[in-house]
């Protein structure tokens, strides 16, 4: 089941066979009809939400009724309309799609989290080859990564606003993990009950001038400005092992990265166990698990004073899209600012 957030009043659906089926009318639309429920828009808003947040909060319960209810539409409904007669089904192509966040979900990004990056990544900065075993060494160096911020985050078509500091702006192509149930110390081996869906997440990055280091800590800023993430386009749930998803990240239409989160370093487990260690998760957290080879940080020629040669940067018109057969197609274009579309 692939679950979008569409459309201005940010309902709830599932696409399905090109379509957007709003699950919480479809399930109203059963109750009154199969069931002869009295009330059936209120109670299909308690049992099926059209709020992405709510419907993760119901569970495996709320899932099996939208189940049912794509099956009696599909199988035995005479219409598509709900029992005010609202349109239960549109076009996807004429929808729009937001963001599948949900409201107050937070956002934690795995950091150096695959070998051929990190590899990649220590040879710009030292200047000379990688030796050694990457993956090996990552592991050694151990866990690390950052939060996302942002109030809000971009969607399918998403435009990503070029930074007015940044003069090398960076894609990372990633897949991310969405929790469905509240707990913490959680234990890395518990993590598949944990994870209510996936879908896809780009990770938009200042790679230069970077934030000026005034001691230990960081406020971690060139991964934290207007528009620094986009997510989607749906959460497919139950559809695909988060352990062993196909992704690829395409700019202008060239492939820059193709991987899998089997080569991932540290598992999403490892991170959960982690980061849960006296804080507690909440069904919508999200856990995105780093990025592989072929952004423009590991993969641009080095200038004659350090930097990074541009050409492989972003810069505004180009088109970004990261894409997976499990989750679909998520595309960003950049814009200069103040030419926001």
């Amino acid at each position: 089941m692939k679950i979008v957030v569409f459309g201005p009043d940010r309902r709830t659906g599932v696409l399905r066979d090109g379509t957007v089926v709003d699950i919480s009318r479809a399930f109203a639309k059963y109750l009154a009809e199969k069931q002869g429920e009295p009330h059936p828009i209120a109670l299909a808003e308690a049992q099926v939400p059209s709020d992405l947040a709510r419907l993760i909060e119901g569970g495996p319960r709320a899932l099996e009724r939208a189940d049912t209810a794509l099956e009696y539409l599909v199988r035995e409904a005479q219409d598509q309309r709900d029992p005010r007669g609202a349109p239960v089904v549109c076009p996807a192509a004429d929808t729009r799609l937001h963001a599948p966040h949900p409201k107050g979900g937070r956002i934690a990004c795995a950091g150096g989290n695959f070998a051929d990056h990190a590899a990649a990544m220590a040879e710009k900065m030292r200047g000379r080859p990688y030796e050694g075993d990457p993956h090996a060494q990552v592991r050694t160096a151990g866990i690390w990564g950052f939060w996302k911020v942002g109030h809000e985050v971009l969607g399918p078509d998403g435009d990503i606003v070029y930074p007015a500091r940044a003069d090398r702006l960076d894609y990372e192509g990633e897949l991310a993990i969405v929790l469905g149930k509240r707990g913490v110390d959680i234990k890395a081996g518990d993590v598949r009950s944990y994870v209510w869906g996936i879908t896809l997440f780009g990770d938009w990055s200042i790679r230069s001038p970077r934030e000026p280091s005034g001691g230990p800590y960081s406020f971690v800023m060139h991964k934290n400005f207007d528009g620094s993430c986009s997510l989607g386009p749906c959460i497919a749930v139950g559809e695909a092992d988060p352990f062993d998803v196909e992704v690829e990240t395409l700019v202008n239409g060239e492939r820059r990265q193709r991987y899998s989160t089997r080569d991932m370093v540290f598992s999403f487990g490892e991170y959960l166990e982690y980061l849960s260690r006296d804080l507690t998760f909440h069904p919508g957290d999200i856990i995105s698990g780093g990025t592989a080879a072929g952004t423009a940080a590991d993969s641009s020629p080095l200038l004659a004073d350090g930097s990074s040669a541009p050409e492989r940067y972003l810069k505004p018109g180009d088109a970004v899209e990261i894409r997976s057969p499990a989750v679909g197609s998520l595309r960003a274009r950049v814009l200069a600012k103040g030419r926001r579309g």
